[in-house]
């Protein structure tokens, strides 16, 4: 294949050119309740031919090799038509030009286990989450993604890297009267299937907590001094933090530039976050992005301070920043955008136990249930939490909303636990889908939280 990529790259007469082919299986299972909703394989394959001439740069997705000739035709007519018109042209940073092949041990491919045995496991996941009078309907998905990607350019980079994520994630709901109430759960990655067995312990955790609920007060709004866990603490990150770490989000964006230029104080002394796809055996982990580029850790910020920022080549050119690897494709369909892999707050040296005792009085809050943020403001809601009273964990609470100020929180981060989670199904919707955005952390102290409640 990379061969025929060569040729049909051979005819583009630009600045600089790359195409990259994908072959993209998909296995999708799921349940609502006892009721099977779907079961199938998918295989679809494709081409995306980028061309930057005269300053401007163009994309064109084709399907069959046959209409390769008219997609460099327009690739080319709309790059030169993107210079011509554009007042800023783009430049693409040099980068290292890497010839490699490359797929990810596997401890049990799922791609060699059989589509009956997937559909016995979720069905015996999902009868189990069943087995409870208050637990009245479920969610449960198997999915199963193998992206094989093919990578040429015309600077000679020649890569094949395989990619093969695979989850089960979904809902409980519980019901008692006229009170409703659920929990998300998930489990997966992108290192085998083995992640996806025995989990029975997870589902019994997960019903326990969708069944409390029903007991569980709502919380009384105000302002509150938190614990937030692991999952909470990398959904901050990745929502409010990490879009605002993304070149492209800010490049065009002058006052949100200048607030996120490099060597600015954003944060407490101890607010340390990374970004690191290169962490082997995690959701998040890819060697080459869908450039060509060598993945690499990046330190966004050390110290409160703003050290880092996440780019493709062209932003990397345009912010005259180190390049890092972060510009990935939902698929064949899309050019690659900047995105996070995984990003997280690192580990300081608070046990939990520590953290209750810092914290005195104030709500310990787990786990994301969706949010938006808005600016440098945000909003999201959390699954459940708990009342801290002396440095006591106490009674549940539910309905919780959390508010505030992506800076001011920054720094009213006062502890940050010593455990580090990072998240076992991702996900992230800017622009495009990416089902391998990781992110996670510790758990963490935040001062004077805005909590949204009765």
């Amino acid at each position: 294949m990379l061969d025929k990529m060569n040729k049909i790259l051979s005819k583009v007469d630009a600045d600089y050119a790359d195409i990259r082919y994908e072959e993209k299986n998909e296995t999708d299972i799921s349940f609502s309740g006892k009721e099977l909703k779907g079961i199938g394989e998918n295989f679809t394959d494709g081409f995306v031919i980028r061309v930057l001439k005269n300053g401007g740069f163009s994309s064109v997705v084709f399907t069959r090799p046959e209409d390769a000739d008219e997609a460099i035709k327009n690739a080319i007519e709309y790059a030169e038509l993107m210079g011509e018109k554009s007042n800023k042209p783009v430049n693409l940073k040099d980068v290292e030009v890497v010839q490699d092949e490359y797929s990810p041990e596997m401890k049990e491919d799922p791609r060699k286990i059989s589509i009956d045995e997937k559909f016995e496991l979720l069905k015996k996941y999902n009868d189990l989450a069943l087995k409870h009078e208050k637990i009245v309907n479920t969610d449960m998905r198997y999915f199963e993604m193998g992206r094989k990607r093919y990578f040429i350019s015309t600077e000679g980079a020649r890569i094949k890297e395989d990619l093969i994520t695979t989850g089960i994630r979904g809902g409980l709901i519980s019901s008692d009267g006229n009170i409703i109430q659920n929990v998300r759960l998930g489990a997966g990655g992108s290192d085998g299937f083995y992640h996806l067995r025995n989990l029975e312990e997870m589902i019994e955790k997960r019903k326990k907590i969708v069944v409390d609920l029903l007991k569980a007060k709502p919380v009384e709004g105000g302002t509150y001094n938190c614990i937030l866990n692991p999952d909470l603490t990398g959904v901050f990150t990745h929502e409010a933090f990490g879009h605002f770490s993304e070149a492209d989000i800010v490049e065009d964006l002058p006052a949100l530039r200048k607030k996120m230029q490099l060597n600015n104080k954003l944060g407490n002394d101890i607010v340390n976050i990374v970004d690191d796809p290169t962490i082997k055996n995690e959701l998040g982990y890819y060697k080459y992005d869908d450039e060509g580029v060598k993945s690499r850790r990046v330190q966004l910020m050390k110290n409160g301070v703003l050290t880092g920022r996440l780019h493709s080549r062209r932003t990397a050119a345009e912010f005259d920043e180190p390049v890092t690897g972060h510009c990935v494709a939902e698929d064949y369909r899309y050019a690659p955008i900047v995105r996070m892999g995984t990003i997280f707050i690192e580990p300081q040296n608070d046990s939990f136990e520590d953290l209750l005792k810092k914290l005195g009085d104030g709500i310990y809050v787990c786990d994301a249930k969706g949010g938006q943020t808005s600016g440098e403001n945000f909003t999201f809601g959390a699954q459940y939490g708990y009342l801290v009273k002396n440095g006591k964990v106490k009674d549940m609470v539910r309905d919780i909303n959390i508010s505030g100020n992506l800076y001011k929180t920054l720094k009213n981060i006062r502890a940050v636990g010593k455990d580090h989670e990072l998240s076992k199904t991702g996900g992230c919707g800017k622009g495009q889908t990416n089902i391998r955005s990781c992110h996670g952390g510790p758990h963490t102290i935040i001062d004077n939280l805005i909590i949204g409640g009765v």
